[in-house]
């Protein structure tokens, strides 16, 4: 297998895009042009992937993996040539799942190895990244000096800093109230065995809100999953369907597949799932993406 291709990258909000331009350009970087992007993100178990497609350009398969992390990061990936975008598009998203779309306009930069992005990125702003290119082997000592380099004469702040991708920055980010409550049902949770903690929150079309804990019991079996208890309460008051769901733990788990079930009967698969961890949101995604061939009502013998 190819070994992937690996960048040290900084991210940055671009406080004022003219003045970076002027100040890379005077650096010493040539200007390559503009590139207007569409990244469309895949729901997948690990990393990121992304098919990325551009105007006068060819699209690319781009997988890669990076730390959340807003200082300086080493990122790994891996780019495949995509001829038919639209076929490729199609497929990965009916088996996948769509997580967001990305779409921006790029302004190129190259300063010695260092690419440097000036973004417009539609729905967030102005960003600047930084993305120096490491040749196979190397100890990354001389990319991260450039990186820094940069960073000084740029005068990226520390308050200026972003983790993650553009993608988690678009991702819809859970009802405030809906997270309160799925982390204090989670510190709630009856689990004297496991001492693994889930609270799971629903809100539903109407915005009413209903929350369940895990219960465990010493015979195992007879347990019940956070997700089965919220919808236990959502079924009391007479909820009706759902609209988001916040689930709750140290782990940032995923339902596990009952639950997957169990909630695919109260909402579509367009439904948002957080999962959410002591500190952040670590992953949001839909209830289709988490159960793509779910049974229903439809699939019932008439």
């Amino acid at each position: 297998m190819p070994q992937p291709r690996r960048n040290v990258e900084l991210k940055a909000v671009d406080r004022d895009p003219q003045t970076t331009l002027a100040v890379a350009l005077a650096a010493g970087a040539r200007d390559l042009g503009v590139l207007v992007q569409r990244d469309t993100y895949f729901t997948v178990t690990s990393g990121r992937l992304k098919l990325r497609e551009q105007e006068h350009g060819p699209a690319q398969l781009i997988a890669y993996e990076r730390p959340d992390d807003p200082d300086v990061r080493l990122s790994r990936y891996h780019l495949i040539d995509v001829p038919d975008a639209a076929t490729a598009l199609a497929g990965l998203s009916a088996t996948l799942g769509v997580r967001v779309v990305v779409a921006k306009r790029r302004q190129l930069l190259q300063w010695d190895n260092v690419r440097i992005h000036l973004d417009d990125v539609e729905g967030l702003g102005r960003f600047v990244e930084l993305e120096a290119v490491a040749a196979p082997g190397a100890d990354l000592q001389a990319e991260r000096a450039k990186v820094e380099r940069l960073r000084e004469l740029l005068d990226l702040r520390p308050s200026d800093l972003r983790a993650g991708s553009y993608s988690d920055l678009l991702t819809p980010q859970p009802d405030a109230e809906l997270l309160q409550l799925a982390r204090d049902v989670a510190n709630r949770a009856y689990a004297p065995y496991s001492h693994f903690h889930v609270g799971a929150a629903l809100r539903t079309e109407d915005g009413r809100r209903f929350a369940g804990a895990n219960v465990e019991n010493a015979a195992y079996p007879q347990g019940q999953c956070a997700e089965a208890s919220a919808i236990g309460a959502l079924v009391a008051g007479a909820g009706e369907r759902l609209a988001e769901v916040v689930v709750a733990s140290a782990g940032a788990v995923a339902p596990c597949g009952g639950c997957r079930q169990r909630l695919s009967e109260f909402g579509g698969p367009g439904v948002i799932v957080h999962l959410v961890g002591p500190d952040r949101v670590e992953t949001s995604t839909t209830l289709g993406a988490l159960l793509p061939l779910g049974f229903g009502a439809k699939d019932l013998p008439t």
